[in-house]
């Protein structure tokens, strides 16, 4: 069982990594909702076939962000705040921002270009 985690040794993300991009997507998405059990560290890293460490750098990432919460002698689960949904969504928002500012850059584009694109596209949408 890999508990719906597809890692790939030929993405140029480490495995820690695309362990915490997908449990981050599945929660967003509420495939896994708030106080979910999350399955062991070792479970996760028998059944994606990662070491217990990576699994281990993942759930510690993950806490930061406040996805999941680790209680001792219980476990990990996802975390109950009420805004996570909105703070995950948000931090995509930044990402997918980031990834759209380097476009612009390596198209040479002057911040008043991006500024008149991004105005377009409000403009259009509304």
């Amino acid at each position: 069982m890999t508990f719906g985690l597809f890692l790939s040794a030929t993405d140029k993300k480490p495995m820690y990594l695309q362990i915490v991009e997908q449990i981050t997507s599945k929660v967003l998405i509420g495939d896994w909702p708030a106080d979910m059990a999350l399955p062991s560290i070792r479970e996760l890293a028998a059944a994606t076939q990662v070491s217990v460490i990576t699994v281990k750098r993942a759930y510690l990432e993950l806490e930061r962000a406040c996805v999941i919460v680790t209680q001792a002698g219980r476990g990990s689960y996802v975390s109950t705040r009420a805004d996570l949904k909105q703070e995950l969504k948000q931090q995509e928002f930044v990402q997918q921002l980031d990834l759209a500012l380097d476009l612009a850059k390596q198209l040479q584009l002057s911040d008043e270009q991006i500024l008149d694109a991004v105005q377009q596209q409000l403009n259009k949408d509304a």
